[in-house]
Protein backbone atom coordinates (compact mmCIF):
# COMPACT_ATOMS: atom_id res chain seq x y z
CA UNK A 1 0.00 0.00 0.00
CA UNK A 2 1.31 3.48 -1.10
CA UNK A 3 1.22 6.41 1.47
CA UNK A 4 2.38 8.14 4.14
CA UNK A 5 1.36 5.14 6.59
CA UNK A 6 2.29 2.46 4.77
CA UNK A 7 1.10 -1.42 5.32
CA UNK A 8 3.70 -3.74 4.43
CA UNK A 9 2.14 -6.82 6.19
CA UNK A 10 -0.08 -8.88 4.23
CA UNK A 11 -1.37 -11.76 6.44
CA UNK A 12 -0.81 -12.14 9.94
CA UNK A 13 0.04 -15.73 11.76
CA UNK A 14 -2.21 -17.12 14.72
CA UNK A 15 -0.76 -19.02 17.28
CA UNK A 16 -3.88 -20.02 18.61
CA UNK A 17 -5.35 -21.81 22.13
CA UNK A 18 -2.04 -24.33 21.90
CA UNK A 19 0.93 -25.51 20.41
CA UNK A 20 0.89 -28.91 20.89
CA UNK A 21 -1.26 -31.29 18.50
CA UNK A 22 -2.45 -33.78 20.90
CA UNK A 23 -4.33 -30.87 22.71
CA UNK A 24 -5.38 -29.05 19.35
CA UNK A 25 -6.91 -32.38 18.49
CA UNK A 26 -9.44 -32.43 21.82
CA UNK A 27 -9.82 -28.51 21.33
CA UNK A 28 -11.15 -28.77 17.65
CA UNK A 29 -13.47 -31.82 18.83
CA UNK A 30 -14.80 -29.85 21.76
CA UNK A 31 -15.49 -25.93 19.78
CA UNK A 32 -17.26 -27.93 16.83
CA UNK A 33 -19.70 -29.43 19.40
CA UNK A 34 -20.33 -26.27 21.31
CA UNK A 35 -20.06 -24.50 17.69
CA UNK A 36 -22.62 -26.98 16.52
CA UNK A 37 -25.09 -26.80 19.37
CA UNK A 38 -24.67 -23.02 19.92
CA UNK A 39 -25.94 -22.30 16.01
CA UNK A 40 -28.39 -25.23 16.35
CA UNK A 41 -30.02 -24.05 19.38
CA UNK A 42 -30.35 -20.34 18.40
CA UNK A 43 -31.45 -21.29 15.07
CA UNK A 44 -34.26 -23.54 16.89
CA UNK A 45 -35.69 -20.84 18.92
CA UNK A 46 -35.79 -18.39 16.28
CA UNK A 47 -38.23 -20.70 14.14
CA UNK A 48 -40.31 -21.62 17.14
CA UNK A 49 -40.93 -17.89 17.78
CA UNK A 50 -41.24 -16.72 14.50
CA UNK A 51 -43.58 -19.59 13.26
CA UNK A 52 -45.54 -19.40 16.83
CA UNK A 53 -47.97 -17.15 17.17
CA UNK A 54 -48.43 -17.46 20.24
CA UNK A 55 -44.81 -15.87 20.92
CA UNK A 56 -45.66 -12.90 19.25
CA UNK A 57 -44.91 -10.77 21.97
CA UNK A 58 -42.16 -7.87 22.61
CA UNK A 59 -40.44 -10.29 24.95
CA UNK A 60 -39.80 -13.32 22.68
CA UNK A 61 -39.25 -10.57 19.63
CA UNK A 62 -36.13 -9.35 22.06
CA UNK A 63 -35.03 -12.91 22.60
CA UNK A 64 -35.36 -13.92 18.72
CA UNK A 65 -32.99 -10.87 17.85
CA UNK A 66 -30.43 -11.72 20.71
CA UNK A 67 -30.20 -15.49 19.49
CA UNK A 68 -29.28 -14.05 15.74
CA UNK A 69 -26.59 -11.58 17.38
CA UNK A 70 -25.64 -14.47 19.20
CA UNK A 71 -25.17 -16.68 15.69
CA UNK A 72 -23.19 -13.73 14.66
CA UNK A 73 -20.96 -13.42 17.38
CA UNK A 74 -20.06 -17.08 17.22
CA UNK A 75 -19.66 -16.62 13.38
CA UNK A 76 -16.96 -14.32 13.34
CA UNK A 77 -14.14 -16.29 14.84
CA UNK A 78 -15.11 -19.69 15.95
CA UNK A 79 -14.96 -21.09 12.20
CA UNK A 80 -11.48 -19.88 11.64
CA UNK A 81 -10.22 -21.11 15.16
CA UNK A 82 -11.77 -24.70 14.86
CA UNK A 83 -10.30 -24.78 10.71
CA UNK A 84 -6.86 -23.86 12.33
CA UNK A 85 -6.38 -26.28 14.70
CA UNK A 86 -6.07 -29.43 11.98
CA UNK A 87 -3.72 -26.39 10.23
CA UNK A 88 0.48 -26.31 10.89
CA UNK A 89 0.34 -22.74 9.55
CA UNK A 90 -2.27 -20.65 11.06
CA UNK A 91 -2.71 -17.06 8.95
CA UNK A 92 -5.15 -14.74 8.30
CA UNK A 93 -5.16 -12.05 5.65
CA UNK A 94 -5.00 -8.59 6.33
CA UNK A 95 -8.51 -7.94 5.21
CA UNK A 96 -9.74 -11.38 7.41
CA UNK A 97 -8.03 -9.76 10.10
CA UNK A 98 -9.62 -6.72 9.75
CA UNK A 99 -13.30 -7.69 9.04
CA UNK A 100 -12.43 -9.57 12.50
CA UNK A 101 -11.73 -6.44 14.18
CA UNK A 102 -14.86 -4.83 12.92
CA UNK A 103 -17.36 -7.61 14.09
CA UNK A 104 -15.27 -8.16 17.10
CA UNK A 105 -16.75 -5.10 18.21
CA UNK A 106 -19.78 -4.68 16.16
CA UNK A 107 -21.62 -7.46 17.35
CA UNK A 108 -20.82 -6.75 21.14
CA UNK A 109 -21.44 -3.52 21.63
CA UNK A 110 -24.76 -4.40 19.35
CA UNK A 111 -25.68 -7.08 21.68
CA UNK A 112 -25.09 -4.98 25.01
CA UNK A 113 -27.58 -2.52 23.63
CA UNK A 114 -29.53 -5.28 23.14
CA UNK A 115 -29.62 -6.74 26.08
CA UNK A 116 -30.08 -3.32 27.84
CA UNK A 117 -33.12 -3.47 25.88
CA UNK A 118 -34.09 -6.63 27.14
CA UNK A 119 -34.07 -5.48 30.70
CA UNK A 120 -36.04 -2.67 29.97
CA UNK A 121 -38.54 -4.88 28.74
CA UNK A 122 -38.69 -6.76 31.63
CA UNK A 123 -38.79 -3.78 34.06
CA UNK A 124 -41.54 -2.63 32.08
CA UNK A 125 -43.52 -5.86 32.23
CA UNK A 126 -43.00 -5.94 35.81
CA UNK A 127 -43.68 -2.85 36.87
CA UNK A 128 -46.71 -1.49 34.10
CA UNK A 129 -48.30 -5.09 33.59
CA UNK A 130 -51.59 -3.17 32.02
CA UNK A 131 -49.71 -0.97 30.25
CA UNK A 132 -46.76 -3.38 29.16
CA UNK A 133 -47.88 -3.49 25.30
CA UNK A 134 -48.87 -0.36 25.09
CA UNK A 135 -45.28 1.14 26.11
CA UNK A 136 -43.52 -2.31 24.34
CA UNK A 137 -45.24 -2.22 21.20
CA UNK A 138 -43.94 -3.40 17.55
CA UNK A 139 -42.78 -0.18 16.83
CA UNK A 140 -40.60 0.35 19.49
CA UNK A 141 -38.97 -3.11 20.00
CA UNK A 142 -38.10 -2.29 16.32
CA UNK A 143 -36.66 0.74 17.28
CA UNK A 144 -34.39 -0.50 20.21
CA UNK A 145 -33.19 -2.90 17.72
CA UNK A 146 -32.06 -0.73 15.08
CA UNK A 147 -30.35 1.47 17.97
CA UNK A 148 -28.19 -1.45 18.87
CA UNK A 149 -26.84 -2.42 15.29
CA UNK A 150 -26.60 1.40 14.51
CA UNK A 151 -24.38 1.39 17.97
CA UNK A 152 -22.73 -1.47 17.50
CA UNK A 153 -21.90 -0.25 13.53
CA UNK A 154 -20.42 3.32 15.02
CA UNK A 155 -18.50 1.89 18.07
CA UNK A 156 -16.75 -0.81 15.42
CA UNK A 157 -16.01 1.90 12.65
CA UNK A 158 -14.41 3.96 14.93
CA UNK A 159 -11.71 1.04 16.10
CA UNK A 160 -11.62 -0.31 12.64
CA UNK A 161 -10.58 3.23 11.05
CA UNK A 162 -8.14 3.63 13.07
CA UNK A 163 -6.24 0.40 12.62
CA UNK A 164 -6.37 0.03 8.90
CA UNK A 165 -4.43 3.21 8.77
CA UNK A 166 -1.23 1.99 11.70
CA UNK A 167 1.82 0.84 9.98
CA UNK A 168 2.59 -2.67 10.19
CA UNK A 169 6.00 -3.12 9.09
CA UNK A 170 7.66 -5.79 11.03
CA UNK A 171 6.07 -8.36 13.25
CA UNK A 172 2.94 -10.21 12.45
CA UNK A 173 2.48 -12.83 14.94
CA UNK A 174 -0.33 -12.10 17.23
CA UNK A 175 -0.58 -14.54 20.60
CA UNK A 176 -4.35 -14.93 20.01
CA UNK A 177 -6.42 -16.95 17.88
CA UNK A 178 -8.36 -14.28 16.45
CA UNK A 179 -7.44 -10.48 15.22
CA UNK A 180 -8.31 -7.91 18.25
CA UNK A 181 -7.63 -4.17 18.60
CA UNK A 182 -5.02 -4.40 21.92
CA UNK A 183 -3.25 -7.27 19.68
CA UNK A 184 -2.91 -5.24 16.35
CA UNK A 185 -2.32 -2.42 18.29
CA UNK A 186 0.90 -3.70 19.79
CA UNK A 187 2.08 -5.04 16.42
CA UNK A 188 2.05 -1.60 14.56
CA UNK A 189 5.52 0.08 14.39
CA UNK A 190 4.60 3.37 16.62
CA UNK A 191 4.35 4.68 20.24
CA UNK A 192 1.30 3.12 20.58
CA UNK A 193 0.90 3.28 24.39
CA UNK A 194 -1.48 6.28 24.23
CA UNK A 195 -3.48 4.62 21.08
CA UNK A 196 -3.80 1.68 23.68
CA UNK A 197 -5.78 3.54 26.21
CA UNK A 198 -7.65 5.86 23.94
CA UNK A 199 -9.27 2.54 22.47
CA UNK A 200 -9.64 0.71 25.58
CA UNK A 201 -11.59 4.04 27.07
CA UNK A 202 -14.08 3.71 24.16
CA UNK A 203 -14.65 -0.09 24.90
CA UNK A 204 -14.93 1.03 28.59
CA UNK A 205 -17.75 3.56 27.81
CA UNK A 206 -19.96 1.71 25.75
CA UNK A 207 -19.37 -1.23 28.30
CA UNK A 208 -19.90 0.32 31.64
CA UNK A 209 -22.89 2.86 30.26
CA UNK A 210 -24.42 -0.54 29.11
CA UNK A 211 -23.64 -2.47 32.51
CA UNK A 212 -24.79 1.15 34.13
CA UNK A 213 -28.36 0.99 32.45
CA UNK A 214 -28.52 -2.73 33.17
CA UNK A 215 -27.80 -2.17 36.84
CA UNK A 216 -30.47 0.70 37.32
CA UNK A 217 -33.15 -1.37 35.50
CA UNK A 218 -33.03 -4.53 37.73
CA UNK A 219 -32.55 -1.93 40.95
CA UNK A 220 -35.95 -0.68 39.81
CA UNK A 221 -37.05 -4.46 39.06
CA UNK A 222 -36.04 -5.41 42.42
CA UNK A 223 -37.77 -2.54 43.96
CA UNK A 224 -40.77 -3.64 42.35
CA UNK A 225 -40.40 -7.01 43.44
CA UNK A 226 -39.79 -5.90 47.18
CA UNK A 227 -43.28 -4.54 47.03
CA UNK A 228 -44.92 -7.34 45.46
CA UNK A 229 -46.43 -10.61 46.82
CA UNK A 230 -43.85 -13.75 46.98
CA UNK A 231 -45.75 -15.74 44.52
CA UNK A 232 -45.42 -12.31 42.09
CA UNK A 233 -41.75 -11.90 43.14
CA UNK A 234 -41.10 -15.78 42.43
CA UNK A 235 -42.63 -15.55 39.15
CA UNK A 236 -40.59 -12.18 38.41
CA UNK A 237 -37.11 -13.81 39.46
CA UNK A 238 -37.85 -16.61 37.70
CA UNK A 239 -37.91 -14.53 34.22
CA UNK A 240 -35.00 -12.19 35.23
CA UNK A 241 -33.13 -14.83 36.20
CA UNK A 242 -31.85 -16.18 32.82
CA UNK A 243 -31.06 -12.64 31.45
CA UNK A 244 -29.13 -11.89 34.69
CA UNK A 245 -26.88 -14.95 33.70
CA UNK A 246 -26.35 -13.87 30.27
CA UNK A 247 -25.32 -10.16 31.37
CA UNK A 248 -22.55 -11.75 33.47
CA UNK A 249 -21.20 -13.80 31.14
CA UNK A 250 -21.32 -11.25 28.73
CA UNK A 251 -19.59 -8.46 30.65
CA UNK A 252 -17.12 -9.93 33.08
CA UNK A 253 -14.83 -10.84 29.98
CA UNK A 254 -15.41 -7.45 28.51
CA UNK A 255 -14.49 -5.52 31.63
CA UNK A 256 -11.15 -7.52 32.26
CA UNK A 257 -10.09 -7.64 28.89
CA UNK A 258 -11.22 -3.69 27.71
CA UNK A 259 -12.02 -1.24 30.95
CA UNK A 260 -9.78 -3.14 33.21
CA UNK A 261 -7.30 -5.32 31.22
CA UNK A 262 -4.59 -7.57 33.32
CA UNK A 263 -2.07 -7.87 30.39
CA UNK A 264 -1.87 -11.22 30.66
CA UNK A 265 -2.23 -13.06 27.26
CA UNK A 266 -3.50 -16.34 28.89
CA UNK A 267 -6.40 -14.91 30.72
CA UNK A 268 -7.17 -12.97 27.72
CA UNK A 269 -7.85 -16.28 26.44
CA UNK A 270 -9.29 -18.14 28.93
Amino acid sequence: MVGDNQTWVSEFILFGLSQSQSVQVLLFVMFLILYFFIMSGNIIIIVLITTDHHLHSPMYFLLANLSFVDMWLSSNTTPKMVSDFLRENKTISFAGCMTQVFFTHCIPAGEMVLLVAMAYDCYVAISKPLHYFTIMNLKRCTGLVLISWTTGFIHAMSHLVVIVELPFCGPNEIDSYFCDTPLLIKLACMDSHDLDILMNAGCGIVAVTCFTLLLISYTCILITVHRSSKAAASKALSTCSAHITVVMIFFVPCIFIYVWPLNSTWFDKF
